[in-house]
């Protein structure tokens, strides 16, 4: 993928599931400067710290057969919702006016959460997105991985 031109004042939403950096960017196009205004952090342990039993079963009538239910995958609920929370935020700050450009950096699974979400207002100002996983990596990192093709 080419290069991410980032504009002074461009806004980079580096996510995963349970933490979400806001940037902006105070230089400009040749040289990325970007600035942590807003970090989001939700505490979503593993699953099996979150579930409270075993999966259910049902029956299938008169038949003696029964079926088990899928167990419910907490972790992943959790990422949808900050997702979703992610999603609201971009929203109220473009309806603001507070960003033009937007950058969304997140794995592929929140990216797609965060895309389903996304209202058109925020849609029309995103010009980048890239499904990597950059949370713990240093914004030195992130900017040469926005200002490189990758």
């Amino acid at each position: 993928m080419p290069a991410i031109r980032l504009e002074r004042d461009a806004w980079v939403v580096v996510a995963d599931g349970e933490k979400a950096l806001f940037l902006r960017n105070e230089g400009d196009v040749r040289k990325p400067d970007l600035q942590v205004f807003r970090e989001l952090v939700e505490v979503n342990p593993p699953t099996r710290e979150q579930g409270a039993a075993q999966p259910g079963r049902f029956s299938g009538g008169a038949s003696a057969h029964r079926s088990a239910l899928e167990e419910t995958d907490w972790q992943r609920i959790g990422k949808e919702r900050f997702a979703k929370q992610i999603s609201e935020r971009l929203y109220k700050s473009a309806h603001r006016g507070d960003y033009d450009k937007l950058v969304i950096v997140a794995p592929p699974l929140v990216l797609g959460e965060i895309r389903k979400e996304m209202h058109k207002v925020v849609a029309e100002r995103l010009i980048g997105e890239v499904p990597k996983t950059l949370t713990n990596h240093t914004i030195e990192g992130i900017e040469k991985l926005l200002s490189e093709d990758w």
